[in-house]
């Protein structure tokens, strides 16, 4: 699902994550797959863009939603000249056109060579390394190693379900303020209800079954009693008609 800002001004996120390894990606088909959609694969301007994104992962990968440890391409990369350690990190550029210089490398990349395609580590289960967990800093790797992907888009114009509170730029925490545009309530409702009609029809038919019984019941004592009364009338009749022989 897209997820925008809550004032639609500034750009929306894609997380293409696979829990089957098979189904991860190289750095081209990520790119393809982005551009087909209308985005792009992400470019990052700032460190608070990429404060939001480490946010919009925390929130992906929390304990409960069975997601774990798959790095993610971004639209860094680098041609195949200019393999010099020293010249090699000016090299990269954004799939995107853009021209941010804003970088986030992991301690000692990148280490170039034939690893030219730009990963955001995502590993949360790994060891720390020299720099840290391999989490949210960037690493270079080979194109065609498979991963997940994050795409970027041009702002919505307008919300297909708005969600949340309206965005207010004067205060401080609102950047971060953000709104999922293709779901809302009543996709949500339908999540839930689906699940229960069985449980729902289970129910009924119990209720159902319970009711018959209870009525076939009631309807057996009703038969029952007039003819054990006409038995027993039957009975002091002829023992009656006995004393009086």
């Amino acid at each position: 699902q897209k997820v925008c800002f809550a004032d639609f001004k500034h750009p929306c996120y894609k997380m293409a994550y696979f829990q089957d390894l098979s189904s991860r990606v190289g750095f081209q088909e990520a790119r393809q797959a982005c551009e087909s959609d209308g985005g792009a694969l992400l470019s990052l301007e700032s460190e608070t863009e990429q404060k939001l994104i480490e946010s919009m992962l925390q929130n992906l990968t929390k304990p409960d939603t069975g997601i774990s440890d798959g790095d993610f391409w971004i639209g860094l990369w680098r041609n195949g000249e200019g393999q010099t350690s020293g010249a090699c990190p000016n090299l990269y550029k954004w799939s995107d056109g853009s021209s941010s210089q804003y970088r986030n490398w992991y301690t000692d990349e990148p280490s170039c060579g034939s690893e030219a395609c730009v990963v955001m580590y995502h590993q949360p289960t790994a060891n720390p390394g020299l720099g840290g967990p391999y989490l949210y800093q960037w690493n270079d790797d080979r194109c065609n190693m498979k991963h997940n992907f994050i795409c970027k888009y041009e702002p919505e114009s307008f919300p297909t379900i708005a969600a949340g509170k309206p965005f207010d730029e004067s205060k401080p925490e609102d950047p971060y303020h953000i709104v999922v545009t293709e779901t809302g309530i009543i996709p949500n409702l339908i999540y839930v209800v689906i699940p229960t009609i069985p449980l729902l029809l289970l129910i009924l038919v119990a209720f159902g079954t319970c009711c018959f019984q209870m009525l076939h019941k009631s309807k057996g004592r009703t038969k029952t009693s007039p003819n054990q009364s006409t038995l027993w009338i039957s009975k002091n009749n002829k023992k009656e008609s006995i004393m009086e022989i």
